[in-house]
């Protein structure tokens, strides 16, 4: 059986059941992502990617509510070239899975009619609604909201296509039309909870850089030319994760409560993971970023002696952030769940998150976690003193987070249902792997 994966940023959300499928002895598997994506990320064992160039974006004179759907337009034509290049070669896969969001599913159905189609529905935009408009500070216009409706085409094109759809919260699945909810199955992508896992003797090395409030983590078996910063859980240490540090999510709400928290507790110790780049927000003018713009408010106020701003980290770091977390921020507009929160709690992290959905789906307060609103800074720096001060009132969350993963987004677990489903659609039973 043949299943063909397609992302942009291959293999993306497809990661393990790629490399799951790939390890079968009746499946060939087939990635496609952009060239300049895949070459960062790297290839995944045992499946053949194939890589298309990075398309033109759309021109300067195409109406800015179109310039979204012209770009994914020219990125599905750019996969539906590699298919049909495929296709001529006889290439006929039984099973695709794909995302709609960038366009590249949009042909899928004309090139292969006979193939079954599972895509990915990770998020609906809706004007005024979850994330548009949420944060009082960035305002959506009408103008914006406008164009919120056009954007949604090429994935609702690409959606009507599906046999069906998953998605990795019911949340986000409940934001799709009723067409897509009624073909839609909630099934997390998982986290791997054999590799996050808590360690009391942890411990994470850092090197603090000549830019104050920066450092770096050490890498393995790395001889350090300086002083090093050696934090274990013993340590009473903060931790921010984001891809990039942006609004969506709360990066400015964290870094407006930090003087506070900072001085109720001297000795505390700030990690920040996160990139300079905009994943969600709308970009700042050039050379300017979110993560200086709110610095910059409450520098004056800091001592940077404490703050640790680390950049992107590699996984093994992650993992060891998590570990001596004494308390984890995860705060989040009204939208996508992170795979970090997820893979925080498994490490038994304490995590301290915004009462917002979907994170709320997967945290009740004072059970496996804390939630606190997004906008009340003052009960995010409560909740941060009360866990540096009196860990032990926090063990059995802590517990009970990793009993909430391991229950309900365990990587076999997930990885089995979306195995099960693949076959099902392709109308073939369960093979033993290469390696049996």
């Amino acid at each position: 059986m043949e299943v063909l994966f397609i992302h942009q940023n291959f293999p993306g959300q497809y990661s393990h059941i790629a490399k799951r499928l790939a390890a079968c002895s009746d499946l060939r598997v087939t990635g496609i992502g952009e060239k300049k994506r895949v070459e960062q990320r790297g290839l995944v064992s045992g499946v053949h990617t194939l890589c298309y160039d990075t398309p033109a974006q759309a021109s300067a004179q195409t109406h800015h509510y179109l310039r979204g759907p012209e770009a994914a337009v020219r990125r599905g034509q750019a996969v539906a070239r590699l298919l049909l290049g495929l296709r001529a070669k006889g290439y006929a896969p039984d099973i695709v899975c794909a995302h709609p969001g960038w366009g590249e599913a949009l042909f899928v159905r004309d090139v292969f009619p006979g193939a079954r189609i599972i895509m990915f529905a990770e998020f609906y935009f809706r004007a005024g609604q979850a994330d548009i408009g949420f944060d009082p500070e960035f305002p959506s216009s009408a103008d914006w909201n406008f164009g919120v409706r056009v954007r949604n085409s090429p994935q609702i094109l690409s959606l009507l296509t599906a046999d069906v759809c998953i998605s990795p919260t019911r949340w986000q699945a409940s934001r799709f039309p009723d067409f897509v909810l009624q073909k839609t199955r909630v099934v997390h992508d998982g986290v791997n909870c054999d590799y996050m896992t808590p360690a009391a003797n942890a411990c994470l090395f850092l090197r603090q850089t000549d830019r104050p409030g920066e450092s770096r983590v050490l890498d393995e078996g790395e001889t350090p030319d300086g002083p090093v910063l050696s934090l274990g859980p013993a340590d009473r240490v903060v931790t921010f994760v984001n891809r990039n540090l942006e609004p969506y999510r709360g990066y400015h709400v964290f870094m407006r409560a930090l003087p506070a928290i900072l001085r109720q507790t001297p000795d505390a110790r700030i990690l920040i993971v996160g990139g300079d780049e905009t994943s969600y927000n709308a970009a700042l003018p050039e050379g300017q970023t979110f993560k200086e713009r709110y610095l910059a408010e409450v520098r004056d106020r800091l001592d940077l002696s404490r703050i640790h701003f680390l950049g992107r980290v590699p996984y093994r770091a992650l993992r060891e952030i998590f570990r001596i977390s004494s308390a984890h921020i995860y705060f989040t507009y009204p939208f996508v769940l992170s795979w970090s929160v997820l893979e925080a709690m498994a490490c038994q992290s304490l995590v301290i998150g915004s009462r917002t959905p979907p994170v709320e789906e997967v945290i009740t307060h004072g059970e496996n976690g804390l939630l606190v609103d997004f906008f009340d800074q003052e009960a995010l720096v409560r909740a941060v003193t009360r866990a540096l001060h009196h860990p032990e009132e926090f063990a059995p969350l802590r517990q009970k987070a990793r009993a909430t993963i391991e229950k309900h987004y365990e990587l076999e677990t997930c990885l089995a249902v979306q195995e099960k489903l693949v076959r099902q659609m392709a109308g073939v039973g369960a093979a033993r792997t290469r390696n049996d």
